[in-house]
């Protein structure tokens, strides 16, 4: 069932404040250079890393990349990123409140999927998870390093989402966090700087110390693969099933996205990449997670998209 949403609350709010993780295909200087690691050290770096696998969810382990890079660095100034986002969108009356009937939902969704990721990433049992609801009509969402989450409400007041579409698109960019991608592109760029600098980063003979300021400025510019897409929707999926939310939702959400796309592509879409073969992939890794989900509990509430009337309805 539709829900109104608040007076107070700002709805087209524009959010100056860059957060950009995984938009793709970059083609700035740095990545159109042929990393270093694919002349020598590239196998180094992936082989013999152990897979990390759940009841049937499979993906390698993490990259040796991310070692590169300090975890609490990233997570530092994601953090500092994303309470830029909200102070901006706090002072333009765009950030919904405790008691808004999206935030709510929006928290309750994220409250049933955080206990799983544990198993996927150790830090996330110490991270101070945040959801956020901003007032605006981008259709956006992401969870930056460190568990910081924040929709747009414009993704789901546009899209109609359903709780099962949202927790398709919130496991999906936890993957992102969990699955440490940012801080593996960073050890990549990182890479870059020179064979000399990656090998004795490799073999402990000393640091690439980053400062808060340049990781910070790396988060704002970072491409996800398409490598990474399809690891995190996997993932997704099986974070959403296990909280009892079904994984085929994922095959609704992508027809809307599909369909958004019509016309001018939204920002959602302009950081991951979509195509016929995102919807036929899901639908392939269905047979991995719908056993999760049979056996899951059941959300206790059902919330339901904002109205399409908006504020007034």
């Amino acid at each position: 069932m539709s829900t109104t949403l608040h007076q107070d609350l700002v709805e087209d709010a524009t959010i100056t404040t860059r957060i950009d993780l995984h938009r793709s295909g970059c083609s700035c200087a740095l990545h159109g250079r042929r990393l270093f690691t694919g002349l020598l050290a590239g196998a180094a770096a992936t082989a013999a890393l152990p897979a990390l696998a759940r009841d049937g969810v499979e993906v390698g382990g993490n990259s040796k990349f991310t070692k590169l890079v300090s975890a609490e660095q990233v997570e530092s100034a994601a953090q500092e990123q994303y309470l830029q986002m909200r102070q901006e969108a706090s002072s333009k009356r765009a950030l919904a409140p405790a008691n808004h009937p999206q935030q709510q939902r929006l928290q309750a969704i994220a409250d049933r999927l955080i206990p799983y990721t544990y198993e996927w990433n150790p830090r996330a049992r110490n991270w101070t998870w945040q959801v956020s609801l901003i007032g605006s009509k981008e259709l956006n969402a992401f969870c930056m390093p460190g568990g910081k989450i924040a929709f747009y409400l414009g993704i789901l007041q546009t899209l109609q989402l359903s709780d099962e579409e949202v927790a398709m698109i919130m496991g999906h960019e936890m993957a992102h966090a969990l699955r440490e991608h940012a801080r593996e592109r960073m050890g990549k760029q990182t890479a870059t700087r020179g064979a000399i600098e990656l090998g004795a980063a490799i073999f402990g003979l000393g640091g690439l110390a980053r400062s808060a300021a340049d990781i910070g400025g790396q988060l704002l510019t970072l491409k996800y693969g398409r490598d990474d897409e399809s690891e995190a929707d996997l993932v997704g999926m099986e974070l959403a099933a296990r909280s009892g939310y079904n994984p085929r939702a994922g095959v609704s959400l992508w027809q809307k996205m599909a369909e958004a796309s019509k016309g001018a592509p939204p920002q959602f879409l302009s950081t991951h990449p979509s195509s016929s073969t995102r919807i036929q992939d899901i639908e392939a890794n269905l047979p991995k997670v719908e056993p999760l989900y049979a056996r899951a509990a059941r959300p206790p509430r059902v919330f339901g998209p904002p109205s399409l009337r908006g504020a007034a309805g």
